[in-house]
This record gives C-alpha cells, structure tokens and sequence, in this order.
C-alpha cells in the first residue's frame, strides 16, 4: 500500500469548487447532527516570530462515505516580505478512518484556501439575498481569490470591487478577474455596501463601520481565526444577525471573540451555528422567520472543512494518477 503525495498543482486540480462547496456544507450537517468528532484547534504561539502554529484534527461520517485527516497549518505575518513565502503554509494529512492508512499528504495551503471560499459560499447561499450580484471584498491577499470564485457558484456576481493597502496586491487581483467580472479597485466603504462582503485581513482594530454596510448586506467574516483578531465594528455586529460556525472556537477566536470577551456581545446575540441552517433547524435568510438585514458569518475554520475537501482532492487524485505514490508504512511490520 503506498501515500500519495500531493502538491499544490494537484490540489487546486482537483479541488473542483463546486463539489468542495457541496462536501463543505455535508460537513457543516455531519457537525449538526453529531457525527463528526472535531477537538478544539490547539495553537503554539511564536510571538518572537510573529506567528502560531494550529493542529486541526478530525473525524466525519458523511453517510455515503467517512473520512479522518489532521492539518498542521501556521499564520506567519512576515512570511511574504522577509521570506519569499505565504503567510499560511499547511500540511494535510488525509487517513482512512477504518484502518488508519495514511491515505495522503496533501498541500494543505492550498486545501485551506479552497475550503475557506467554499464555507464563505456555503453561508452567502444561505443568507445572502437571492438576486445579490455585487461582491465586496476587503483583504486581497490569496485568501480573497477563492471567496470570489466560491461566492460567484451560488449566487450571480457581475460586480466586484476589492480594498487593500497595498495598491499591487489589488492590481493583481483585478488583473486575474477582469475578463469574468467588473472588478475594481475601491475604499472599504464602497466594497462593504455590497450585496456580498468577504473580509479576509489579519487585523485587530475594526475596519468595517456599521454605516458602510447596505441594508441587506451579507458579510462573510473570514480574517478573525485567533484571539485579538477583529475586523468589524462592535455597533455592527450588535445591529446585525451573527452566525457562527462553531461556538467555543468563534467565541475565543472569531469575529465575536473581541465584543464577546469584553461582555458587549453574549449569547443571546448569536442567532445560529450554520449547521443549525443547513439542516434546516433554523431559519435562513428568504425561509418563514429567517434573518432580514444585515447578516454576519463569523467563520473560524472548522477541521471538518479541511477533512471533506481533502476526501474530494483524493478521490479525484486517485481516479486519475496524480501525485506521486511513495511507501511512508512499512506493511511487512506487523
């Protein structure tokens, strides 16, 4: 029995976005109805490097198929200017749950940035209004490629408009879009009125005001995966329907983390987790009693994302002969 190793190319080959969306949301089901077994992301914290490190193991039954995996994955803020490399780097290691094979080694980078634009696209299906054509995305870095490709499955985006400081990096984004979409280059207030927001910055003083946003706006709260970390205004978050992903991790590290630890935010302003709406236990947005205004998704990351695309990257990978097989077990040992 050999590992097959896969790289970024393989990866982003067989991630294909719309099955990714589609085991994502399986995901957030599995979680709802207490199938999966997820402990909580462990963090070492380097603050010398600027930079954690995050363990992310899980289990999933998805009913048709099962699947076990842990990720190994950093956020290093000085990556890109003194290193040359990405500010999240990961490793996935993808296993059979009924023997416990090492089924893969996967570039975990990139299954990071797919699953993280599928769970963007899971909530904006179910919260978004229905005819939302513009996407505002404040962050271009390489996260913010695949909340547009993600959002762009599940509803009909024709405008873009991306907000960052550094001038090339939302260049280069719309450079990469520009035969799609109409995307441009805008202030934060101008993406976050929108029918769609994404923010995908590793900020942790509030960039996105309460009066920037439209009236039904959607914000995909994607930048905020460790404590301190806070992109949106607290008055914001206050007026707005909040759905989690997940509430000891969203509590302690999320969009939330900030307002909730303070005491300006407790339970009762969390609506749903969103597995909560994807299994139909509580209302989304356009359903009897679901959410009007201004929606807010506090996405943290869940290892069971990483697990069910990485299951989609295999299987696909594995039809097809990509990656390179190697013997990581040694079977005659017994």
């Amino acid at each position: 029995m050999e590992t097959l190793l896969l790289n970024r190319a393989d990866v982003d080959e067989n991630a294909r976005m719309p099955e990714v969306i589609a085991a994502v949301e399986e995901a957030f089901a599995a979680y709802e109805h207490g199938n999966v077994q997820m402990p909580a992301k462990s963090y070492i914290d380097l603050p010398q490097y600027d930079g954690d490190f995050r363990s992310m193991p899980a289990y999933m039954d998805a009913g048709d198929w099962d699947a076990a995996g842990i990720k190994w994955v950093n956020v290093h803020t000085d990556n890109p200017e003194e290193f040359g490399l990405p500010t999240v780097l990961g490793t996935m290691v993808y296993s059979n749950p009924e023997n416990a094979f090492p089924l893969a080694i996967l570039d975990g980078t990139t299954l990071t940035r797919k699953r993280t634009g599928a769970a963007a696209a899971v909530a904006t299906d179910h919260l978004a209004v229905p005819d939302a054509s513009s996407l505002g995305i404040v962050g271009a870095g390489v996260q913010s490629y695949t909340q547009l490709e993600a959002i762009a499955e599940v509803r009909p985006i024709e405008e873009v408009v991306v907000s960052d400081v550094r001038e090339e990096a939302v260049a280069a984004f719309v450079d990469r879009f520009s035969d799609r979409f109409d995307v441009r280059g805008g202030s934060i207030a101008e993406a976050a009125s929108c029918d769609v927001l994404s923010t995908v910055t590793p900020v942790e003083e509030p960039i996105v005001s309460a009066d920037a946003v439209g009236e039904h706006t959607h914000v995909n709260a994607m930048g905020a995966d460790a404590p301190g970390k806070h992109e949106l205004a607290d008055e914001l978050l206050a007026d707005a329907t909040i759905v989690i992903d997940d509430y000891e991790q969203c509590t302690h590290s999320g969009e939330i983390n900030v307002p909730y630890g303070e005491g300006l935010l407790d339970d009762g302003d969390i609506y749903a987790e969103l597995g909560q709406i994807v299994t139909d236990a509580v209302a989304g947005r356009g359903e009897r009693d679901g959410p009007e205004g201004v929606t807010v998704f506090d996405s943290t990351g869940l290892a069971i994302q990483d697990v069910a695309t990485a299951h989609v990257v295999y299987e696909h990978a594995d039809e097809k002969g990509n990656g390179y097989p190697f013997e990581l077990v040694d079977t005659e040992l017994r």
